[in-house]
């Protein structure tokens, strides 16, 4: 029973914007501020750089969530700071709940992923704007092992997987992973 809890345990792991006018009081009246319409002589933004802006800031924030889960894992520490930082929910709860799983069964992840990850969508008119991410996740180096004696747990061995992510950009302008699915059906 506590091998197949920490085998589900691990298969979870590898598996997230209001516009309000602002308002102020002039002479006892409150007043909307609207941005001044651009100017035709004001320089505009070009869609392209923008778009290499929010794949190289999407590829980021991918790269930490992967570093940051495994460091918590590594620490059973389902409360990392560093989670936050590239992780939002539902994908940030369910990865927390993983690495509190295993550490509930006296488990905990050690080695490494390799990733070399591609966009393969870009949503910026989307509200919010997003980024679609597909990886090819080798964790043949990357164990669930017992914490006491670092046996590796059975049935929890890698392998290379498949796998998909969504970074969206949230109001503060940060790019956050908030979902992510590993395809175990689908070896690459």
């Amino acid at each position: 029973m506590r091998g197949r809890q920490l085998r589900r345990a691990a298969i979870c792991l590898l598996a997230v914007v209001a516009a309000a006018p602002l308002t102020a009081c002039a002479s006892g009246r409150e007043s909307v501020e609207r941005p001044a319409a651009p100017r035709a002589d004001e320089q505009r933004t070009d869609p392209e750089i923008d778009r290499q802006a929010a794949e190289k800031a999407a590829l980021d924030a991918y790269s930490g969530y992967l570093a940051a889960s495994r460091t918590a894992s590594g620490r059973s520490d389902p409360r990392a700071p560093e989670l936050t930082r590239y992780l939002a929910d539902p994908l940030l709860t369910r990865v927390q709940l993983s690495i509190r799983d295993a550490k509930e069964h006296g488990a905990m992840r050690t080695g490494t992923v390799k990733s070399d990850p591609t966009v393969i969508a870009v949503s910026l008119d989307a509200k919010p704007a997003t980024v679609e991410i597909q990886d090819c996740l080798d964790t043949t180096g990357y164990r669930l092992v017992y914490a006491k004696d670092k046996r590796v747990v059975p049935g929890s061995g890698g392998g290379r997987h498949f796998s998909t992510a969504t970074a969206t950009r949230y109001p503060d302008g940060r790019w956050l992973i908030n979902s992510g699915t590993t395809h175990r059906d689908q070896p690459c």
